[in-house]
């Protein structure tokens, strides 16, 4: 088994973080979660593939959800990272406690991350303890030029749900 070996090959990665925001269609429900399994994954056409835990609240509402929005962390925004990363949504309404508009597709944009896209999601997988979101981007902005909040900070984010 590799188990431990690749664990500690894996704890020594410093991705970028991210946070997704979903508008379930059927009910209008909407949540959102700081995650750090993300890339693009094709130049043309362009697709870009999120990773959500599968006990956390984002992930059912995901499953309901046309399109997703990617936020790209700033590196100054430890607060909105401790919020959708430290909270969960079964007990509280993160988008109720930061600033957002309503975008394309109804998708929830945070104000503190100007850096982001909208994305029509063509299909989902069951990865392991995550589930796996191809997504087309439809819209994306880049707000700003800043660089991006790093898991060697988020790490410390007690997280809403287990990991």
């Amino acid at each position: 088994m590799a188990g431990s070996d690749f664990a500690a090959l894996t704890a020594g990665l410093d991705v970028p973080m991210f946070v997704v925001t979903a508008l379930a269609d059927d009910d209008g429900e909407r949540s959102g979660c700081l995650i750090g399994f993300a890339t693009q994954t094709s130049i043309d056409p362009q697709r870009f593939l999120v990773c959500l835990s599968q006990a956390n609240h984002t992930h059912g509402v995901a499953l309901r959800a046309s399109h997703l929005a990617v936020h790209w962390v700033p590196e100054d925004a430890m607060a909105l990272a401790e919020l959708f990363g430290g909270e969960t949504g079964d007990d509280v309404d993160k988008l109720a406690r930061c600033a957002w508009r309503e975008g394309p597709h109804g998708a929830a944009l945070l104000d503190d991350a100007p850096n982001r896209f909208v994305g029509a999601v063509l299909w989902r997988r069951d990865v392991g303890d995550h589930s796996a979101f191809l997504l087309e981007p439809v819209w994306a902005e880049h707000g700003a030029d800043v660089g991006e909040l790093r898991f060697a900070r988020a790490k410390a984010i007690d997280p809403g749900h287990p990991a």
